[in-house]
This record gives C-alpha cells, sequence and structure tokens, in this order.
C-alpha cells in the first residue's frame, strides 16, 4: 500500500518540489502523531487548495515519515556532523495570519543570537538572514552566497498560548537533510523553548562548548505570554527603521518592561530604538535621545552582561558623545563576547574611521564581510571608502547596493557624497534629487544636495535650499548639520563655524567625523577648528 501511495507521489513532482522545504518538518509531525498536525498542514497547504492536493499532501507525509524512521533506524541517534559555519534562515510563519510575522521572526532572532554565543561557530546575522525571508532561492545557493556549512530551517505555529516549531538542519552544498525535531511549549515557556534548540543544534553539529558558552545556550526562565509577545511586536516595528515605526517600538518594550522589569532584551531594544531616532535622518535631537538610550543599554547589560547587543550599541552612543576610550572598550567587549559577530566588527571599523585610522578600519570591516557576507552591507562599507577618500571605490560599492535597491535612501544620500568627493557634480545632484523626493525632502539630504549645487555652479538653488531651511527651522526641529553643510558650500566659513558651534552643542552626530570628513578640509587651517576638535576630546 506505501509503494503505492508513494507512486502517485511521484506523479505529482511538481507538488513535491513545492513542498521540499516543509518535509521534514510535516514528517516529524506525523511521526509524533501530534494533535495540531492536521491544522499545520492544512494551513501550510492554503496556496494549494483543491482537495485532491491536500490529499497528496497526507500521503507524501506518511511516505516520508516512514522513510525518515528508516533512516534514522540506519544510524546512531548520537551521530553528529561536523559544522563550523551556518544561517539560520527565516522562520516560516504557519499560522494562516500575516500578523502573527513578528512571532516567527522573533524566534529567528532569537535562535541567531544564542547561537552565535559559541566561539566556534560562525554564526550569519540577522541582516543577512532575513535578506532570504520568502525566497526560491534553493539551499545550495543560499549556502554559497553566505559561505556557510549548514542552514537551519523551520516554522513556528502558535495556537492561543501554546507554540509548536519545527527545526531541521540541511548540509548547505548538498541539501542533505542531516536533523529534525518538533518543539511543543506554552509561550511563557518560549526562552526555555529557544534554549534547547540551540543546545539540540550544538550537539548535533559536535560544537565544543565552553562551561561559559553553555550557560549561555541554556540561559532561559518563565517569561509571561504578554511580555514576550509586547517586546517580538517591539523588535518587529524596530526593524521598519522609520520614526513612526521606532516610536511604536518604544510603546511595545515599555509595555514589555511593565510587565517584568527584569528583562533585558526589551532595554537593548529600547536602546536601539532611541539610538536611531536619535540620528541626523529620523530627526529628534541627540540631546533628548541619547541620555535614554545610554541608561537602557546600561540597564540592559547590568541584567545581562553577555548581551552583545547592548555592548555595541552603548558603543555607538558613547561614540557619538566623544566618550572614545569607553566606546572602544564596549566595541572590543562585544567582539570578545562573540568574535563572529560582523555587526560588531563594523562598530568597531566606525570607530577607527572616526580617529582617522581609515586604512584600519577598513580592514576591519572587510574582516566583517568575510564573517557574514552580507551583514555589512555595501552602504557601510561605501561610507568607510569615502571617509579614506577612495572615492571611486565608494561610488562602485554604493552602486552595487542601489542596483538591487534602486530607492534605498542611505545609499542614495552616501552616494550623493561620494560623487561630491570625485568632482562628479551633475551626477551627485541626480542622486541627491532623487533622495530628496523620496525622502521627501528631509534636512540631511537637501542640506549635502545644496553642496552639490554649489560645486556645480548653482549658487541660487544652493541659496534656495538655505533660506528653506531657515525658513523649516523657525517651526520644526532641523538638525544643525545639513545648515553646516550648506555654509561649507557656499563658502561663508564664519557662519560655517558658527554653525559647527550649534551642532557641538546639539552633539551633532556630525561631531564624531570632524578629524576625518574631507568636507571639513577648507576649515583645518584656521585656528578655530582645533578648538572644535579638542571639545570633541580628538588628540592632536
Amino acid at each position: 500500500l506505501l509503494h503505492s501511495k508513494l507512486g502517485s507521489v511521484y506523479a505529482y513532482s511538481t507538488e513535491l518540489d513545492a513542498w521540499r522545504s516543509k518535509r521534514a518538518a510535516v514528517a516529524t509531525s506525523v511521526a509524533a502523531e501530534s494533535r495540531p498536525l492536521s491544522e499545520a498542514v492544512a494551513r501550510g497547504a492554503r496556496a494549494l487548495t483543491v482537495a485532491a492536493v491536500a490529499t497528496l499532501v497526507l500521503t507524501l507525509a506518511a511516505g516520508l515519515a516512514w522513510l525518515v524512521r528508516q533512516r534514522s533506524a540506519g544510524r546512531p541517534a548520537s551521530a553528529g556532523t561536523l559544522v563550523r559555519s551556518l544561517a539560520v534562515l527565516p522562520l516560516e510563519n504557519f499560522s494562516g495570519n500575516p500578523d502573527q510575522d513578528y512571532l516567527a521572526d522573533g524566534m529567528t532572532e532569537a535562535l541567531i543570537a544564542r547561537l552565535a554565543g559559541v566561539h566556534g561557530l560562525r554564526v550569519i546575522s540577522r541582516t543577512s538572514s532575513m535578506q532570504f525571508k520568502g525566497t526560491r532561492k534553493s539551499v545550495p545557493a543560499i549556502g554559497k552566497e553566505l559561505n556557510v556549512e549548514a542552514v537551519i530551517e523551520g516554522s513556528v505555529l502558535r495556537s492561543g498560548d501554546k507554540i509548536r516549531v519545527n527545526i531541521q538542519l540541511i548540509r548547505a552544498a548538498t541539501d542533505e537533510h542531516l536533523w529534525s525535531q518538533a518543539y511543543d511549549r506554552e509561550l511563557r515557556d518560549v526562552l526555555a523553548l529557544q534554549s534547547d534548540v540551540a543546545q539540540a543544534i550544538a550537539r548535533r553539529i559536535e560544537l565544543d562548548v565552553t562551561g561559559q558558552e553553555h550557560g549561555r545556550l541554556i540561559a532561559a526562565r518563565p517569561v509571561l505570554p504578554e511580555v514576550y509577545e509586547s517586546y517580538l511586536k517591539g523588535r518587529f516595528a524596530l526593524h521598519k527603521d522609520t520614526p513612526a515605526a521606532l516610536r511604536e517600538a518604544i510603546a511595545h518594550f515599555e509595555s514589555a518592561l511593565q510587565g517584568d522589569a527584569t528583562f533585558a532584551p526589551a532595554y537593548a531594544g529600547l536602546a536601539a530604538a532611541y539610538t536611531e531616532l536619535g540620528t541626523v535622518f529620523l530627526g529628534d535631537p541627540p540631546g533628548e535621545t541619547r541620555p535614554k538610550a545610554i541608561a537602557a543599554a546600561r540597564k540592559a547589560m547590568e541584567l545581562d552582561p553577555d548581551l552583545v547587543e547592548a555592548h555595541v550599541l552603548l558603543a555607538l552612543v558613547l561614540q557619538r558623545e566623544w566618550q572614545w576610550p569607553e566606546a572602544e572598550t564596549e566595541y572590543k567587549k562585544a567582539i570578545e563576547l562573540n568574535p563572529s559577530d560582523a555587526g560588531a566588527h563594523v562598530g568597531f571599523a566606525h570607530w577607527l574611521v572616526c580617529q582617522g585610522r581609515t586604512e584600519e578600519a577598513l580592514a576591519w570591516a572587510r574582516r566583517g564581510r568575510e564573517l557574514d557576507p552580507l551583514a555589512l552591507v555595501s552602504i557601510d562599507m561605501g561610507w568607510f571608502l569615502f571617509q579614506a577618500r577612495h572615492y571611486g571605490e565608494a561610488i562602485r560599492e554604493l552602486r552595487s547596493v542601489l542596483a538591487v535597491e534602486p530607492e534605498n535612501l542611505l545609499a542614495l544620500w552616501f552616494l550623493g557624497f561620494a560623487q561630491i568627493g570625485a568632482d562628479q557634480s551633475e551626477e551627485a545632484i541626480q542622486t541627491l534629487e532623487k533622495a530628496a523626493a523620496i525622502s521627501h525632502r528631509r534636512p540631511a539630504v537637501l542640506g549635502v544636495l545644496a553642496r552639490a549645487y554649489a560645486r556645480a555652479g548653482r549658487r541660487d538653488d544652493a541659496v534656495r535650499i538655505l533660506n528653506e531651511l531657515l525658513r523649516r527651522r523657525q517651526k520644526e526641529y532641523v538638525p544643525a548639520a545639513p545648515l553646516l553643510h550648506v555654509y561649507l558650500a557656499l563658502e561663508d566659513y564664519d557662519q560655517a563655524f558658527a554653525w559647527l558651534e550649534r551642532a557641538a552643542q546639539e552633539r551633532s552626530n556630525i561631531m564624531q567625523y570632524l578629524k576625518v570628513h574631507p568636507f571639513f578640509d577648507p576649515l583645518r587651517d584656521d585656528p578655530r577648528f582645533a578648538t572644535f576638535l579638542r571639545r570633541a576630546n580628538f588628540s592632536q
């Protein structure tokens, strides 16, 4: 009977291909005879609405379950697979409700964070992994792109306060399934669930885990479902990276902390949201956001000293506060905790750029790219190359981003800087006018556009932007940096120094680049400039 059923399965090879990524999860569910199977399969098969196809899937699952049991019987349960690099691909939301995406994404991020704490394992970051959400790329193609030996796939299904997570380990080069397991827990035990999954993967890939690292893997405690839900919703909003979304994220993180004031990840989330809000692009005054970011990051580290994200965030904010030694210490602590964290490498590269050590910075950035090929996006490298005055290389890096994401605002903005540096004023005008339109004329973009106009001989257009920014400043917060850029472009250096003073009072992000930024070159021989370098705690 089984052979007869499998014969009909093979006749539907197209459907089989479509269900390849879910076969291990479904097989395990059938083998365990778990109650939620029919619901999970039915929801997972919603794209195949014909009843006959649903029957086919159940038949396939039965056959595959038998095959899995036969294969498992042929090798010891303790058999492992040596893996030293892996990617956790975005777990699929099997609820059938897109509003539950935050749960699957949050579980993905949490699993990455736990595994990344093991020094012998290179784990691809969330930034890279999430680029494959909903992808149709094959596992071997993803493995090659990320340069990893294995990938983790899986799904999340929630029913009330219960959660089921199916996980499978796949050899990247061959698409061979090495291991799979289903986990059923109460939502309040989700941290313990994450711990169990991480430990099972570590055992399966034969990791040599130290005592301290094992402690990080197993660290878990009950968490109220409503607390964890608020936290995950905050993380989901955080990654949208708009002012409205960041304020939504802050509200969710604060809600989580009202339910549990000892939940360290929520403090780290708050620190991340306030840090982003205080940038020139998003427009909240740094003097308001930075103290909140510092306090939240320090509280997260107090509750969980091994939380790498908190160390990186604190380093970033301290750097913007010109506390250079303290920032360096936090970056190095983050790298010590997780040597494969590309974000920590990029952060330290940023610190080196600000010190004028641009070639060292590029070396650290390239190391970050080796660790995680997609996490150090070319946007970061393009900015570092601009500061190092390698304008042609910067332009190539940033154009590689725009070839995939033509309306990436940050890439357009940085490309404008690099084109101005390379004396490509007309090209810079086209780039920055596009960025201005996309951003609804954000001041940060307009300040650099004015410089492009001035370099192209269009002084009247630069003055027009200056007047627009001054009018807007009377009604709303406009950072000092864009006006500083305009006066530098117009070669009105007395006004440039006046706005540099305002930037210093604001603790503007631009102050961290005083030592290296090419746009400040006309001011460097003026004795007044040395005063600002000292104020920003730069050594002479």
